[in-house]
């Protein structure tokens, strides 16, 4: 009798793995013209995509397996009649050679569908990548706007912004960090010009975060506990105007937040100089300064989480 329940056995494991294989390969229907750029590589025609000047917030979806592959803040304007994106959500895109034998040819890493091809080095951003993708290829997602009411904005200065971000990506609630520079009168200003120039900025990290899961007051304590608040101007080994603690705030709640918990603080016996200034322009800082500590797999050499409260 073994024999025969090994042999159903087999044939019920291969009856799985072709319904399973079929409910993977169910994808969405393409249009003769769909197909022509996503299945036979083929591709449209220069600034008549949907998507060459779009403008909203939301994720780019794969037209063919729904698949996330870019989100807007990676798109930029290229001049060069297609959408063009210097990143990519990771894992999403698959870089093969192309038939010509002198491009990069990106597909789809779920489906392997066309999108188009990458080019390196033309220096357009940052990232000096630029990924060429036919309109048709995608779908948009725009951002739910029910949930983005909740959205609140924070602005710390406490040191160098690598280790500020480093604690605050950490929180749940948290939607975003960027790395800035902020407090100052130079427009538009460069990493050189703040460090090397009186500039007068700071640098700090503008933080996005949900009301709804987390408090300005809970954000706020943790920037008194994540750096020294009672040092002028420098923060560990870093010397200088723009390493000063400050907390730039959007309206009279959180400035009255920032008070109460520096009153606190001072009861406590800490001589706190944190600055309270009304928030202004919030300049991002160069890509590199972004996720610092992710990208180098190391650890704040200046901020060290101190209980206070």
């Amino acid at each position: 009798m073994k024999p025969k329940i090994g042999i159903i056995f087999l044939i019920f494991l291969l009856y799985y793995s072709i319904i399973t294989s079929q409910e993977k390969m169910e994808y969405n229907k393409l249009t003769t013209e769909e197909e022509r750029v996503i299945l036979h590589k083929g591709t449209e025609r220069a600034f008549t995509g949907k998507y060459t000047n779009y403008k909203s917030d939301g994720t780019y979806t794969c037209k063919q397996c729904n698949a996330p592959l870019y989100v807007s803040s990676d798109k930029f304007d290229s001049q060069c009649g297609w959408p063009s994106f210097d990143d990519e959500i990771e894992g999403a895109v698959k870089r093969v050679a192309d038939a010509d034998g002198r491009r990069t040819e990106i597909l789809c890493a779920n489906c392997g569908g066309h999108l188009g091809h990458v080019f390196i080095g033309e220096e357009f951003t940052d990232k000096n990548t630029r990924h060429c993708v036919n309109s048709i290829s995608l779908n948009f997602v725009p951002i739910d706007t029910s949930s983005e009411s909740k959205m609140e904005k924070a602005i710390f200065a406490g040191g160098c912004f690598w280790g500020m971000e480093y604690h605050f990506e950490k929180v749940d609630g948290v939607k975003s960090v960027v790395s800035g520079y902020i407090g100052g009168k130079t427009e538009n200003p460069t990493y050189e010009e703040v460090c090397n120039t009186n500039s007068g900025h700071a640098e700090a990290i503008e933080v996005t975060y949900d009301a709804s899961k987390v408090s300005y007051e809970t954000l706020a304590k943790l920037f008194f506990e994540i750096h020294d608040p009672t040092q002028l101007n420098y923060q560990g080994p870093d010397v200088g105007e723009q390493y000063r603690s400050e907390i730039f705030y959007f309206d009279d709640a959180q400035k009255e937040i920032a008070e109460k918990l520096i009153k606190i603080l001072m009861e406590k016996g800490y001589d706190v100089v944190t600055g309270l200034t009304k928030a202004t322009t919030f300049y991002k800082a160069e890509d590199y300064h972004q996720d610092y500590y992710k990208k180098t797999s190391g650890n704040p050499y200046c901020h060290i989480y101190t209980k206070r409260f």
